[in-house]
């Protein structure tokens, strides 16, 4: 009955003449049987036809199957086990499906009475799809036998009779979304279209009838098998947008600039962002969002393009050392230009190659609780004596896909175990059990940095691994997402270049979205809660950038359990009827730059503000932490210097008689105790809970790529958090030489002054640190990879 009543997309043959209706729908019917037999056959067939270009997107697509498959066991566990609730997700999963076909059988009908063939060629591809899909997903499912949860002891082991892998609903929900966001393109759409079936499949996972790995599965061959039948079917003179090959080789839509296009992201650590922070205050540069990094290579080479166009203002500088500052970023990102220029993207280098000596001549700060005499340096430990660091990175492209691997040895020695008092306070300020007195052992391990595999699919950049987030602008830490921590094991969604949102949003300007969900290691109250963080920055104003950002600690053995209530509730900072709380550890931030008009491009004004467990960081004052901060691009009569000074405070000092804040109102909650930190190291500001610090950095270029900085910090922990406080000063020589050749030095010689700290020393103390860094970029002439 189906196929008598649906129209073939073909806009000709519906207008044939003199053939009646029932006719042509005889005639219709049978080109519909016709072109699902033939997709059938191509999609059972397609193995045989996959070649190595399709390695682009299969491998990424097989690496996140597997990561699925190796933590499905450990979802259900963390989800509500109420049956209205279930009951409740499995009926919308089975709502969705049901409105997403009917909507597109309303649609065909629609089209049908109004003389719209588009609208026909829609309800007939959307149906086409979801047959074949649902055909597919079927096959497979009963094939594999994969047990459902309540089936086999929870084991999700395969062949053994089930129907679980992979999820029909994920299936004939992405097919179907993916026709009608094709048909009708336009952002609106895609929300709408992909939105539901995402809460399609989330509800399969939330209502415990399917695994992650199902439902992840099912989507992506109901979005790929989608693909197909809009791809063969669809009459490109109805409109409709084009449907790009993952492999990259489609020709009926070429791509323009990055989008879709892979790019490996800039380390933190890289002179680049520096170089750009200068390039936009002297206004070279005119939309490089500061507040959400890394950047890709790409977008690196897209925002020099725009030098292009600047050259007047750019000698007009050259005192300042712009002129042969582009320079030098045009060798780093050449290769990149000439892909932006239409040239091929496949290219496999050795980013980089060092060893790094730190050596720390008494006992350092290295906890959260009390401070850190080294920080934002990934993690990496540091004990009194010689610390060493020797790896390298790698990274490969091609097409849309990208591989980067960043991986070292790291080596620190024993040190003794912390004291009684300082294990009491521990316990004390964060209501926990005292730890044993244990000493830290010798490291010698190898670990991986930033490592991750990534997909672009028209500039959305999906990846899955270890990675590195900064979102907030300045040298200094940022108080909510840092590279304080090492990376964190994430899949992450990101909009390489800046664009515009749709409708009235396009007037914030410029826009980048930065969402992730990963896991947390190292704590022992909760142990493994998960986090995920939403960021967006746009550029309302010429010279003016804001950000708003969110991170969610929450689940855990013992936590918050992961619902879809307590999500949405955790987003909106929102407290939750049941247990009368926010769900999580909730902190959210706002970030701002603003180059200052009228003064020649000598000003920038930046900061954050911080909150935990409000909606918006600025609706407490006296209780949220702040970070604001000055840029000088250069200072008068030294035109070769820069100037930033800093002030960050997490002390709260108007809420310490209000609620007896003791440390317990940042970082900090009373379900997730042992604070916001990965393995040790604060995600946020070396600042703390409770502390304050002020931070100067004098900064003179020689060149593009050597540089002087002598840097000043004042840091002290409140009385309130550590009895008799803490306070120290920092002064420190830091110097980066980077060869012609592709070699390169980092120097940095510390001193650090502890004035008063009775927790930790009787008396004060004095320690110098110093640390050597030799490497080589064998990538640095990329201009001759083709």
């Amino acid at each position: 009955m189906l196929a008598a009543i649906i129209l073939t997309s073909d806009d000709s043959r519906a207008q044939e003449e003199p053939e009646s209706s029932v006719q042509r729908g005889n005639a219709v019917g049978v080109d519909f049987l016709r072109n699902l037999w033939s997709d059938q056959k191509t999609i059972w067939t397609a193995p045989g036809r996959l070649r190595w270009d399709d390695a682009i997107w299969f491998l990424p697509l097989a690496e996140a199957t597997g990561g699925f498959l190796a933590t499905d066991r450990a979802v259900p566990p963390a989800l509500s086990n109420s049956a209205a609730k279930l009951k409740h997700y499995r009926d919308f999963s089975n709502d969705g499906v049901a409105a997403l076909v009917a909507g597109s059988g309303a649609l065909y009908f629609w089209g049908l009475g109004a003389h719209d063939p588009q609208k026909r060629e829609t309800g007939a591809l959307v149906a086409e799809a979801v047959i074949d899909s649902l055909a597919a997903s079927s096959l497979t499912e009963y094939s594999l036998g994969r047990a459902r949860r309540e089936e086999d002891g929870g084991r999700a082991g395969f062949f053994r009779g089930g129907s679980s892998f992979p999820s029909n609903h994920a299936a004939v929900a992405w097919s179907a979304a993916g026709v009608v966001a094709h048909e009708y393109p336009g952002p609106l759409t895609d929300l709408l279209a992909y939105g539901a079936a995402a809460a399609v499949s989330a509800s399969r996972v939330l209502g415990k009838e399917h695994f992650p790995s199902d439902v992840f599965v099912g989507s992506a061959m109901g979005w790929l098998i989608g693909e197909e039948v809009y791809r063969r079917h669809h009459d490109p003179d109805l409109g409709g947008a084009g449907w790009s090959n993952l492999s990259g080789d489609d020709d009926r839509e070429p791509a323009g600039g990055a989008h879709g296009l892979g790019s490996p992201f800039v380390p933190l650590d890289s002179w680049v962002y520096p170089a750009f922070e200068r390039l936009a205050a002297f206004g070279i540069v005119n939309d490089a969002i500061e507040g959400l990094r890394p950047w890709t290579r790409l977008e690196c080479a897209r925002l020099l393009g725009q030098a292009d166009g600047r050259v007047a203002e750019a000698a007009g500088l050259a005192d300042q050392g712009v002129s042969e500052l582009l320079e030098r970023l045009r060798e780093e990102f050449a290769y990149e230009a000439s892909v932006l220029a239409g040239g091929p993207n496949l290219s496999a280098n050795i980013e980089s190659v060092y060893s790094r000596g730190v050596s720390i001549s008494g006992p350092p700060l290295n906890n959260f609780h009390f401070g850190q005499t080294l920080g934002y340096d990934f993690g990496r430990p540091f004990e009194r004596g010689m610390n060493l660091e020797s790896g390298g990175s790698w990274s490969a492209a091609a097409g849309p896909a990208v591989l980067y691997v960043r991986a070292e040895y790291q080596h620190a020695p024993s040190a003794p175990a912390l004291s009684d008092a300082e294990r009491s306070v521990i316990a004390l300020r964060d209501f926990t059990p005292e730890a044993p007195s244990l000493p830290a052992a010798e490291i010698d391990r190898p670990r991986l940095l930033d490592s991750y595999l990534a997909v672009n699919v028209n500039n959305w950049e999906i990846s899955l691994g270890k990675q590195s987030l900064e979102w907030a602008p300045g040298p200094g830490g940022s108080l909510l997402l840092s590279d304080n921590a090492e990376p964190i094991n994430m899949a992450r969604l990101v909009n390489p270049e800046p664009f515009l949102l749709p409708g009235f949003l396009r007037y914030l300007g410029p826009a980048r979205i930065d969402e992730f969900f990963g896991r947390l290691q190292g704590h022992s109250y909760i142990p493994r809660p998960f986090i995920y963080g939403q960021k967006i920055n746009f550029m309302p104003l010429p010279g003016l950038e804001l950000g708003f950002g969110r991170t969610t600690e929450i689940g855990g053995t013992g936590g918050d359990p992961i619902t879809a209530g307590d999500l949405v509730t955790s987003v909106f900072g929102q407290i939750e009827s049941r247990s009368h709380h926010v769900p999580g550890e909730n902190n959210s931030g706002m970030d701002w730059t603003f180059y200052v008009p009228g003064v020649r491009n000598y000003f920038v004004l930046y900061g954050e503000v911080y909150a935990h467990d409000d909606f918006i960081a600025w609706q407490n004052p006296t209780k949220n932490p702040y970070r604001p901060g000055i840029f000088l691009t250069r200072i008068p009569g030294i035109p070769r210097m820069d100037f930033h000074a800093e002030v960050v405070s997490t002390e709260s000092p108007g809420w310490v008689s209000v609620s007896g804040n003791h440390g317990n109102l940042n970082y900090w909650s009373s379900t997730y105790r042992d604070s916001y930190q990965y393995n040790g190291n604060l995600i946020g500001n070396t600042v703390g809970r409770m502390g304050r610090a002020v931070e100067c950095w004098f900064n003179y270029h020689f060149d593009a790529r050597h540089s002087l900085q002598l840097v000043y910090k004042h840091n002290s922990v409140s009385p309130d958090f550590i009895p008799g406080g803490g306070f120290w000063q920092d002064y420190a020589l830091q110097n980066e030489m980077d060869l012609r050749s592709g070699m390169y030095v980092r120097s940095e010689l510390q001193y650090e002054h502890i004035t008063s700290y009775p927790l930790l020393f009787a008396g004060s103390r004095e320690n110098v640190s110093a640390i050597l860094e030799i490497g080589l970029y064998p990538g640095h002439a990329r201009v001759a990879r083709r």
